[in-house]
């Protein structure tokens, strides 16, 4: 398990050291971006991720398919996902996801992702930063996101006071959350 969890942080230093060697704007998103919030909070609570989300624009993308491949990764585009293989033998899991900046993750989601802009610097990495990875969050909603909002809710770094933030229905998607955080 343990070189699992260090093969998965180094695909993401890999990656961020790609993407920042181009002046390539980026932002972690998905399990990783949640890992660093929680840990400013409570290393204790952190949970493990599978794979590497990563958002950007898509006017950067031909570049990002050059800086990847020149550090080693395979660009595949698989079910509607855009992703860098960890070398040609790898599997989906093995991948740095992307996500696009300003455009919708899923038909069904509610509002656009965020931009780039949208980070702060947490450990020399541009993250996403918690406002919009929450609102990500409440977009997609599927099990996994919920149990992010449910460990980012565990740790106080969203609250009560949080669904103010959004427009229905997300502010809805995370109140149900507060009211019933094992439902």
């Amino acid at each position: 398990m343990d070189r699992a969890v260090e093969k998965i942080q180094q695909r993401l230093e890999r990656t961020v050291a790609a993407l920042s060697a181009a002046n390539i704007p980026y932002a972690i998103i998905g399990g990783n971006a949640v890992r660093a919030w929680v840990a400013q909070v409570d290393e204790a609570a952190v949970r493990t991720t599978r794979d590497v989300d990563i958002l950007v624009r898509r006017v950067d993308f031909e570049r990002v398919q050059e800086v990847m491949t020149t550090a080693g990764f395979t660009y595949r585009h698989v079910r509607g996902i855009d992703m860098f293989l960890d070398g040609p033998d790898a599997k989906a899991r093995d991948a740095v996801h992307i996500c696009f900046a300003a455009e919708k993750v899923h038909p069904d989601n509610f509002t656009p992702a965020p931009d780039v802009t949208e980070t702060v610097q947490i450990q020399s990495h541009n993250t996403l930063t918690l406002e919009a990875l929450v609102r990500m969050k409440l977009n997609a909603f599927c099990d996994k996101d919920r149990m992010h909002l449910r460990d980012m809710l565990d740790v106080e770094l969203i609250d009560d006071e949080w669904p103010k933030r959004f427009p229905a229905p997300l502010s809805e998607r995370l109140q149900q959350l507060i009211d019933n955080p094992d439902g």
